[in-house]
């Protein structure tokens, strides 16, 4: 087995407060040469200011296409462990729920196929697994599968779907979280498995507007939890954080309401519920006092990524209000549709919300078939999809001309 290299500059990331990726590795190469090697090449790109990884390449497990990134050194007669060192995406139980006896299963069958140095999770959810030489790949992925584990999303199809836990542990929840993306992953596991999109395309479910998953930020389908009746509200316990907990009723909520709906006589609360903008702000410092209303499902927006190409960018309202009850066929037929279009018309590499800001949203939405909203406008006096034509009565284009 090769010797643990020398590595002082990577010596330097272990002296701060907080626990180093670098004492992990260093832990792991005891009994890894893989783990050996990439301090090694890690050193070296740190001397010499240059990385030294290749990212792609063709490789996977059987009849997957997506799951497994391929990455390679190029100084392999230098660094032998490392010469492949490829990530295995693998599909994460929804909400992140685990028992002890399925995380040893899968560490063990890391260990024993891998470099054993995992991620947990990854910007997408997935379990990521690091480092893994070609040969390795379809052994760990079977024995991955008999323990219940199959691949995640990766390159141009349906990302593995996550969302936060919900119902299981959230009071905010508006809807079943975990359910609906447990549905949304059996439904679509073609898409998962086998790239056809023009790039990635990521569901996250959100279980209130807290969007504990942020999806808002990192999904092309965000599925935000909310409610369209009134906030149910507990006088007592209003008056309850006031004298008792300290709540400044005025300052803490009142005045930072972004619908400015509330107001507070000093003995109770009252909320114009046609202005609320549903932000949570309210329920948050009031956990006790209030709760989201009883008429419960969730907002749908679309077009969120991170900045790759031309920049961040945040979800657009799609629809304001839709209930989420199994078996979800109105939601799964929207989804078809905008595939539909997005596969036919998009570019290559062109998320979905680049490609509804090069269309044009009201063209988008003609082509899925879906009638404009008020809440789809981003901005005030914004209105990229409302067309006039039919405010114009016949005749009247020759009046104009006249």
């Amino acid at each position: 087995m090769a010797e643990v290299p020398n590595t002082p500059l990577l010596d330097e990331l272990e002296k701060g407060k907080w626990p180093s990726f670098v004492t992990e590795i260093k832990d792991a190469a005891k009994s890894n040469d893989m783990c050996k090697d990439l301090l090694g090449i890690l050193e070296k790109s740190y001397n010499e200011k240059i990385g030294h990884w290749k990212h792609g390449g063709i490789v996977g497990v059987l009849g997957y296409g997506g799951g497994v990134i391929g990455r390679y050194c190029d100084v392999p007669e230098e660094f032998p462990g490392v010469s492949h060192f490829h990530t295995m995406r693998i599909n994460m139980p929804a909400a992140w729920f685990y028992t002890s006896d399925a995380l040893r299963k899968i560490c063990d069958i890391w260990e024993k196929h891998g470099s054993g140095l995992t991620n947990m999770h990854g910007s997408t959810g997935d379990i990521i697994l690091l480092g893994c030489r070609t040969d390795d790949l379809e052994p760990t992925f079977q024995d991955l599968a008999r323990e219940g584990f199959d691949i995640g999303g990766s390159g141009s199809d349906l990302r593995t779907p996550s969302c936060c836990n919900g119902m299981a542990r959230c009071e905010w929840a508006c809807f079943d979280t975990m359910r609906a993306c447990y549905d949304l992953t059996m439904h679509w596991q073609d898409e998962l498995h086998r790239p056809a999109f023009p790039y990635k395309y990521k569901f996250k479910f959100a279980g209130c507007p807290n969007d504990c998953v942020a999806s808002i930020a990192r999904a092309d389908m965000s599925f935000i939890g909310t409610w369209r009746d009134e906030i149910q509200v507990d006088q007592d316990k209003v008056k309850e954080a006031v004298d008792k907990d300290g709540v400044d009723m005025i300052n803490d909520v009142v005045l930072r309401c972004p619908g400015q709906c509330m107001q507070w006589d000093g003995n109770k609360l009252e909320i114009d519920d046609s202005s609320c903008r549903h932000c949570m702000h309210c329920i948050n410092v009031l956990h006790k006092a209030l709760k989201p209303g009883k008429d419960r499902g969730c907002t749908v927006l679309i077009g969120a990524k991170a900045p790759i190409i031309e920049g961040a960018q945040l979800s657009s309202v799609l629809i304001p209000f839709m209930k989420m009850e199994p078996p979800y066929e109105e939601l799964k037929d929207l989804i078809e549709r905008i595939w539909d279009i997005w596969c036919d018309e998009g570019k290559a590499r062109e998320r979905i919300g680049e490609f509804i800001q090069r269309v044009g949203l009201g063209n988008f939405l003609e082509a899925i078939e879906m009638e404009p909203t008020p809440e789809m406008i981003a901005h005030p006096r914004e209105n990229p999809y409302v067309f006039y034509e039919e405010y114009y009565e016949e005749g009247d284009e020759e009046e104009e001309e006249e």
